[in-house]
């Protein structure tokens, strides 16, 4: 028996020997597996060089993890900056449990061979690029519990064989483009705890079997889906529901009460939808419910009283609805509620006196509402309110003194009501406020009173009362100021020399009232001004030259003062300077020729008898010649002694000179690069790297760099058409180079490299790779038959007319592209140079959002970068970009605004004819639409009413492209409310017509 033992033993041994030869012999084979699926990747970044053949085992490789046996069991290569596609040879991981490979750039097709992969219990393969249908044969993995494919490119209908996969717990198949209906047969998964198909194309109606899958907790099917129909009732027999989020997704109906069954829902989002008829008070029963949002929709009727047994209840959002009544006194009384948004409905009765005393109050919105009665005094008593907005109501008595002593407040917005009394005490002390507006009261009092030293303040608004008084002499504590509006009320005496301090200030409104003296001299050390309007006041003594200073202002309004001397000669040399008036005063001499007041008119002028040229009176010849000089004389009054100025125009001169040698040179050398060949004077051989599959080389992309293959020039470089040997059409960018002259610019090359190279999205133009020799930079495009929009709109196109269907999808589509980098990239990207130019335009009409040279990556949203100079587009540029040098993504929004302006006018944002009247094309569209009879039709494109368009879908987009462009960048929307509102502009009804449009061949319309 012994011997028997010992036998078996040896056998035993002799066979783990066997079974791992390969230690000896070479690498398993799923080490080869693992090399030939490394083979399919771009590892850009060198993270999977310790894969080597070399090796005896895979298992200490990155990403790579075994089992006792070294048989492959995991492989985790998320976040690995791959691209590339995935091949079939993962299917050769026989033993694998877990794959994860989310957030790269992958691309292509998922392998069918995948099924193979039997004991799979873990995929995931969220954000990637995988594209087309989904692989029917995913249907094998009868292991697969976790199947997350979020935020890919993935179309058609969605895969039917999902629904035969009995362990699935987990399935998020959102952010992608899937079309058709929700299979019926998903209610038969009746495992599975999570589902998401949100962020898709989907239609039809939101099945009732899915009130089969009992086992939910979460449920998320809104965003860019259009769902018929309303909410199924069987949604209520999921009794473990924990989060239900059906927002943005087209429903209409009621809400049905059977969601009241859900005694563990914790989220209901419903908002933006067309949801009608009342809240049902059987949603009082969701005792676990802590955010309740039904925002944006048709409600009617009153907040039931039922809702007083939500005790968790912390988020009440109820905005933008048709409510009324009063506001219900128990929403004060609940002890969590920490946000509650009731604004843009027709509440009345007075505001809850109990509200904000449970400590926990965070956030109140009650704007735009009938409400009267007084501000309640213990809105802050947590000492955690952060937002009070009540703007837009019929509120009367005094600003509660408490609010002077909130030092968590940091937005206050209490306009258009009827208050009195004086500003609180300590209200302009808050260390955190950023915004208080209460324009249009009847506040009184006087801001001298007030000490002042609110570090963060950016805007001020106190216009339309009565404040009387003097400025606050310590005005230049308010050192973050932006905006300060205190027109039209009773403030007299000297503007405060401190107001120079106030180096951030963009806009200073002052007018009608009474203040005297001189205009301050030091008013030009506030550099980033770009608005000052001083009208309607008693002020004396000349206009001091140093607002030459002011190099960035745009509106300039002295008029009806007392104002005496002559208009300072340089200020023609404001380039910015579209509107100014200064009419009404005691001015002499003659108005400045050139520049910007050749165009103003002559009423900018009346009322100063004293004033000649431009178009009110001849001026005698002498005063013509001195007009003519006057400039230059200012510059020289200023720079000292004529031998200054005879040294300076000499160092010009010798400084022109130097320019134009190395400028000579310059061309010398390209001259004898294009004669004997540029590849002589290269001194590195061509590298192309790509970041996808290609099939041609670096000489096939030079082969393209032919004068007869230009098809566009830009200020960084030229692009060229060119076909590939296998047929493919691409557009390669050959960059300009960054010279000799000290200059490291590569023209964008690197920002694009960095951006494109790593991110998809089906509104975003694909980089193919980039061909670099050291000297010369080339991109390689996917190419756009149909150019810009740019030039679709202003260029050699423009004859074509694009109807309303067309543009329409061109903003949503460019706003998808912007929303993907702001929300779904991370870090997230900001664009900096959009405009109609860098929206470029497929086969189909498609939009691309292009050229990425100027982008920037930001860890974190909102959050600001100080640049070093002002980069981007005239007229597209957020103002506050052009003043502080910050930027970030609100600045993309206010460009993507001027571009739906663009879409609807059809005219170019720094049109000539705006300068002329003074205006821009935000301010031009403002005053027409809002201030003339058939506003509309006034801005519209007149190239658009020769074919008929929605009235009231356009003047929603109207309005989208107004609140993008709002001069304070807080009140601007992120892009991802961008999308909803574009989404939300079309009525359900014009849905279908939209995509049915966009199949079609051609969207457009000859004229």
């Amino acid at each position: 028996m012994g011997r028997l033992q010992s036998g078996l033993c040896l056998i035993l041994q002799l066979f783990g020997i066997l079974s791992r030869m390969h230690l000896i012999s070479g690498l398993s084979p799923d080490g080869l597996a693992l090399l030939s699926l490394k083979k399919s990747f771009v590892d850009a970044r060198g993270r999977l060089d310790d894969w080597l053949e070399s090796d005896s085992t895979p298992c200490w490789w990155t990403g790579v993890s075994c089992d006792d046996l070294d048989a492959v069991i995991g492989l985790n290569l998320s976040a690995m900056d791959l691209s590339g596609e995935l091949s079939a040879d993962v299917g050769r991981l026989v033993s694998l449990v877990n794959l994860t490979i989310a957030q790269n750039n992958l691309t292509g097709n998922l392998p069918g061979e995948m099924s193979a992969l039997g004991g799979l219990r873990l995929l995931n393969i969220s954000h990637n690029n995988f594209s087309n249908h989904f692989p029917a044969n995913f249907s094998r993995l009868k292991a697969l519990e976790i199947l997350d494919a979020y935020n890919n490119n993935f179309s058609g209908p969605l895969p039917m064989d999902l629904a035969e996969l009995p362990n699935l717990t987990h399935l998020h198949l959102g952010g992608s483009y899937f079309d058709g209906i929700i299979p019926p047969q998903y209610g038969n998964l009746s495992r599975l705890s999570y589902l998401a198909l949100s962020g898709n194309s989907l239609l039809g109606r939101i099945p009732r079997e899915l009130g089969n899958l009992t086992q939910l907790q979460q449920l998320y099917l809104g965003y860019f889906n259009i769902f018929e129909g309303g909410i199924p009732s069987e949604i209520g027999k999921l009794v473990n529901l924990v989060r239900l989020d059906l927002s943005s997704c087209g429903l209409t109906g009621a809400i049905p009460p059977e969601l009241g069954n859900l005694p563990n829902l914790d989220s209901l989002f419903l908002q933006i939808n067309e949801l009608s008829g009342s809240i049902p008070p059987e949603l009082g029963k969701l005792a676990a419910v802590k955010s309740l949002d039904l925002s944006r929709n048709e409600l009617t009727g009153e907040i039931p009283a039922e809702l007083n047994q939500l005790q968790n209840l912390e988020l009440l959002s109820l905005f933008l609805n048709n409510m009324q009544g009063d506001i219900p006194l128990f929403l004060g009384e609940l002890p969590n509620m920490q946000v509650l948004f009731l604004w843009g409905n027709s509440f009345t009765g007075a505001i809850p006196r109990s509200l904000g005393l449970n400590g926990n109050l965070i956030k109140l919105d009650l704007s735009s509402n009938a409400l009267v009665g007084s501000i309640p005094v213990n809105l802050c008593a947590g000492q955690k309110l952060l937002v009070l907005v009540l703007l837009g109501n019929d509120l009367s008595g005094s600003i509660p003194a408490s609010l002077g002593q909130c030092n968590t407040l940091n937005h206050v917005r209490l306009g258009s009501n009827q208050l009195s009394g004086s500003i609180p005490e300590g209200l302009l002390r808050l260390n955190n406020l950023q915004m208080l507006e209460l324009q249009s009261n009847r506040l009184t009092g006087s801001l001298s009173d007030h000490a002042v030293n609110a570090p963060l303040l950016q805007l001020f608004d106190a216009s339309d009362n009565q404040i009387h008084g003097a400025l606050p002499p310590d005005i230049g504590k308010l050192g973050s100021l932006q905006k300060m509006f205190l027109s039209d009320n009773r403030i007299w005496g000297e503007i405060p020399r401190g107001i120079s301090e106030l180096r951030s200030l963009s806009n200073l409104d002052l007018s009608g009232n009474q203040l005297s003296g001189q205009i301050p001299a030091e008013l030009g050390k506030c550099t980033r001004l770009l608005y000052l309007d001083l009208s309607v006041n008693k002020l004396s003594g000349e206009i001091p030259s140093e607002l030459e200073s002011l190099q960035v202002l745009g509106f300039l309004n002295l008029s009806r003062n007392h104002l005496t001397g002559s208009i300072p000669p340089a200020f023609n040399m404001l380039q910015g300077l579209s509107s100014v008036d200064f009419s009404y005063n005691n001015l002499s001499g003659p108005v400045p020729i050139n520049g910007q007041f050749d165009y103003y008119s002559a009423s900018a002028f009346a009322g100063n008898p004293g004033l000649c040229g431009h178009a009110i009176a001849p001026c005698p010849h002498a005063l013509n010649e001195t007009s003519s000089s006057s400039a230059n004389r200012s510059i020289a009054q200023r720079l000292g002694p004529g031998l200054k100025i005879v040294i300076t125009g000499v160092g010009t001169a010798l400084m022109i000179v130097m320019v134009f040698l190395l400028r000579f040179a310059c061309c010398r050398k390209e001259q004898l690069n294009k004669m004997f060949g540029e590849k002589a004077s290269h001194r590195h051989p061509w590298k192309l790297t790509t970041f996808q599959r290609l099939d041609f080389d670096s000489h096939h992309v030079l082969e393209c760099l032919r004068d007869n293959k230009i098809i566009g020039k830009g200020g960084n470089g030229t692009v060229f058409r060119g076909i590939m040997p296998n047929g493919e059409v691409v557009a390669i960018k050959k960059l300009k180079k960054g010279g000799n002259m000290g200059c490291s610019d590569d023209h964008g090359f690197s920002a694009e490299i960095e951006t494109l190279g790593k991110i998809r999205h089906r509104n975003i133009v694909k980089l193919f790779g980039c061909c670099s020799d050291g000297e010369i930079n080339l991109l390689i495009y996917e190419y756009m038959p149909n150019g810009s929009l740019g030039e679709l709109l202003h260029g050699s196109k423009s004859e074509i007319l694009l109807d309303w269907n067309t543009r329409y999808a061109i903003a949503l589509q460019a706003a998808n592209g912007l929303c993907y980098l702001h929300h779904d990239c991370f870090p997230l990207i900001v664009h900096r140079d959009v405009k109609s130019n860098n929206i470029l335009l497929d086969s189909s009409f498609q939009a691309h959002v292009a050229d990425f040279g100027l982008a920037k990556s930001f860890q974190e949203a909102g959050k600001s970068a100080s640049m070093s100079s002002v980069a981007g587009s005239w007229g597209y540029i957020a103002p506050e970009y052009a003043y502080t040098l910050k930027v970030n993504e609100k600045s993309d929004i206010y460009s993507f605004g001027i571009v739906l302006l663009e879409l609807i006018t059809g005219r170019r944002p720094n049109d000539p004819g705006f300068t002329a009247d003074g205006l821009d094309i935000v301010h031009w569209v403002r005053t027409r639409y809002f201030n003339e009879e058939q506003g509309l039709l006034q801005i519209l494109d007149p190239r658009m009413l020769c074919s008929n368009f929605p009235f009231n879908e356009v003047k929603a987009v109207v309005g989208v492209a107004l609140i993008c462009c709002s001069m304070n960048p807080v009140e601007r929307p992120t892009m991802r409310d961008v999308v909803q509102m574009l989404v939300a502009a079309r009525p359900k009804s014009r849905v279908n017509t939209f995509k049915d449009s966009d199949k079609s061949e051609s969207p457009l319309i000859a004229i």
